[in-house]
C-alpha cells in the first residue's frame, strides 16, 4: 500500500486511518483530501468500528494544505463551495457518534492542526510542533481551528496562536489543555491505540451518548462559528492583503499590507 494517500485497516472495532504522504509531511493535495473524506464517511458508517484514530507515517502527523495546492480550484469550484466543503468533512469528523483520537508527531500545522482539533482526544509525542499559520497568508482559519481552540484554551490563547502564526511545542499545549496527553516518539501509537482499543471495547450506544453530552456545551456555537470562518475566509481571498501576503512568499521579501 506504498501508493496509497490514506490507508485503513480497523482492528479490534478500532478503525485505524493513516495519513500516507510523509515525503511531504503529510501535506494534503485534492486527491489525498478526497480519500480522506472517503475513508472517514466510510469509518462513520462501519458498525464494526466503535472507535477511530488519526495517525500517520513519516516524521509529521500533517502539515495542512500542500502550498503548492494554494489558491487553486482544480474543479473550477468557487471560493465559497471550496472551503464549505472542507468544512463539512470537519463537521462530520466532530459530529460522528464515533470517538475520535489524534495521534500527533512532529508538524501538525494549519489544516492539519485543524484535524487534530477536530478530535474528541489528542494524544502528542515529544517532537510535536502545532500552529495555524494562515495569518502569514494574509487568512485565517477556516475549518473550525479558531471555534474548538477557544473553546479548549480560551479566547486570549487561541487570539495569540491565530494571531501570530506561532508554534506551539507538546510541552506547551499540553500545560495549556490544546493536547490531553504528551509520550515519547517512540510509544505515540502504541499508546494512542491502547487507548483507542480501551474506549472501543466499551458500549458503542453508550460511547455515543457520551459525546453527544458532553459536546453539547460547545455543539451549536462551534457550528456556527464554522460559517463565520468560512464568510471571514471567503472575504479575505478576495482582499489585497491577501495578494500581498503571497507575492512576498514568493519573492521573499516582507509583506507591505494596506489593509484593504
Amino acid at each position: 500500500m506504498p501508493g496509497e494517500l490514506i490507508i485503513t485497516k480497523i482492528e479490534d472495532h478500532v478503525g485505524i486511518l493513516t495519513f500516507n504522504r510523509p515525503d511531504k509531511h503529510n501535506a494534503f493535495n485534492d486527491e489525498m483530501g478526497e480519500a480522506f473524506r472517503t475513508a472517514m464517511n466510510d469509518f462513520i458508517a462501519a458498525r464494526e468500528v466503535r472507535c477511530i484514530l488519526l495517525r500517520s507515517e513519516g516524521k509529521s502527523f500533517c502539515s495542512g494544505r500542500d502550498v503548492s495546492m494554494l489558491g487553486k480550484r482544480v474543479k473550477g469550484e468557487s471560493d465559497f463551495d471550496f472551503v464549505k466543503e472542507h468544512q463539512d468533512v470537519r463537521l462530520a469528523q466532530i459530529e460522528a457518534p464515533k470517538p475520535v483520537i489524534a495521534a500527533m508527531r512532529g508538524y501538525a500545522l494549519g489544516g492539519g492542526f485543524e484535524i487534530a482539533l477536530a478530535a474528541d482526544m489528542r494524544i502528542a509525542a515529544l517532537d510535536a510542533q502545532m500552529a495555524l499559520p494562515e495569518i502569514t497568508y494574509g487568512l485565517l482559519p477556516d475549518t473550525g481551528g479558531t471555534q474548538v481552540l477557544t473553546s479548549l484554551i480560551g479566547p486570549a490563547r487561541t487570539k495569540y496562536l491565530v494571531m501570530t502564526g506561532r508554534r506551539l511545542d507538546a510541552k506547551t499545549a499540553l500545560d495549556w489543555g490544546v493536547v490531553d496527553f504528551v509520550v515519547d516518539p517512540d510509544s505515540l501509537d502504541r499508546e494512542a491505540l491502547e487507548l483507542a482499543k480501551d474506549i472501543a471495547a466499551k458500549s458503542p450506544l453508550a460511547l455515543a451518548m457520551a459525546k453527544q453530552l458532553v459536546d453539547h456545551l460547545h455543539g451549536a456555537q462551534i457550528r456556527s462559528g464554522f460559517r463565520q470562518e468560512l464568510i471571514a475566509q471567503i472575504t479575505l481571498f478576495k482582499t489585497g492583503d491577501y495578494r500581498e501576503a503571497r507575492s512576498a512568499i514568493k519573492q521573499r521579501r516582507k509583506p507591505e499590507y494596506k489593509g484593504r
